[in-house]
């Protein structure tokens, strides 16, 4: 049996890619896991059980936890994100920058681990290496590109409906970086060059004020400027189909579902070239921006925007490429725990 952590999700009313992972994969592992929270588990797992958590966790929050995992009712595994508190600390909830050095700590005594990117695996790999900690080997579990079961959509016309539709898909918040990509619209309207943009993703209550105050502003002034602060996966995967392309400018990530999503819809995206979504980009369907570059912002989405042959070119490579899918997520999961 695999007794899949769901301490935190049980409460989560959003849709973060944290969110997103943990529903995913409990969907569908289906029967081959059972939901629980992690102090359910020693009163009811055997030596021969599973213990499978895509949460984040301290002793901190769950007291008592890092005794549960010394006395190891059954065994452990767990999904590694990213380190992004400690990156970033100053753009990053408190309480997380104070979870995370303990987390990817804990992770050490689990008896198998996976990375969401070949980039988060070398990243807790270092950081153990770092702190003189011994843990297991650490693979890499590809991400599903399926996002709530959507069907793989083909590229193969260019959206003929003006004016064209750039989607940004990701909270608002600095690290996501939506201010290069109005930016960038905005230096493109000043040339002429009309296109709506629309941000798909709720507002950070601690840091996402400026630039949410920024997209009310321009709003006012540019009526094809759009923000859906809510939005349920139906009305995301017809917005996406709709799209000429998808911005995703952001400066860290563990792994970029945005991106894996629009090239599952077929839709081309111009993402920031951070590790992870280089390792996602390189298949096709892709612009890599290096580095927070306005001129290389307004370069890519001028010429994703206003050259068809380019667009046709990359929608047909984000259609034709390898992606993998939340059940074949799954099933390493269920082959690995059995």
């Amino acid at each position: 049996m695999i007794f899949f952590d769901t301490t935190s999700a049980a409460s989560w009313r959003h849709s973060s890619g944290l969110a997103r992972v943990s529903r995913r994969l409990k969907d569908e592992l289906g029967g081959a896991a059972t939901g629980a929270a992690w102090s359910e588990i020693g009163a009811t797992a055997s030596g021969a059980d599973w213990f499978f958590t895509p949460e984040l966790f301290s002793e901190a929050e769950r007291p008592g936890f890092t005794e549960f995992l010394a006395r190891r009712p059954c065994r452990l595994a767990a999904l590694y994100h990213d380190a992004i508190p400690l990156k970033h600390p100053s753009i990053t909830w408190a309480k997380s920058v104070a979870r995370h050095p303990s987390y990817m700590k804990l992770l050490a005594r689990f008896d198998r681990v996976w990375a969401v990117s070949a980039a988060s695996r070398e990243e807790l790999l270092g950081f153990w290496r770092w702190q003189g900690v011994c843990g297991p080997a650490v693979e890499v579990l590809p991400m599903g590109a399926d996002g709530a079961g959507a069907a793989r959509a083909l590229g193969g016309a260019v959206n003929g409906t003006p004016p064209p539709r750039i989607v940004a898909v990701g909270i608002l918040e600095p690290r996501k970086n939506q201010g290069v990509i109005l930016d960038a619209c905005e230096a493109l309207r000043r040339e002429g060059l009309e296109m709506e943009l629309h941000l798909v993703g709720r507002v950070n209550p601690q840091f996402g004020g400026p630039i949410s105050r920024r997209v009310g502003e321009a709003a006012r002034r540019w009526p094809g400027l759009r923000h859906h602060a809510r939005m349920d996966d139906a009305a995301l995967a017809e917005l996406l189909s709709s799209a000429r392309a998808t911005a995703f400018a952001s400066i860290a990530e563990g792994c970029g579902l945005p991106l894996l999503e629009s090239l599952w819809m077929g839709v081309p995206c111009v993402c920031s070239g951070i590790a992870p979504l280089l390792e996602n980009a390189a298949g096709g369907g892709c612009l890599v921006v290096a580095g927070n570059d306005l001129a290389g912002w307004t370069e890519a989405l001028r010429r994703v925007l206003s050259d068809d042959a380019l667009q046709l070119r990359l929608a047909a490579e984000a259609s034709s490429r390898p992606l993998a899918r939340w059940a074949d997520a799954a099933r390493v999961l269920r082959e690995a725990l059995a």
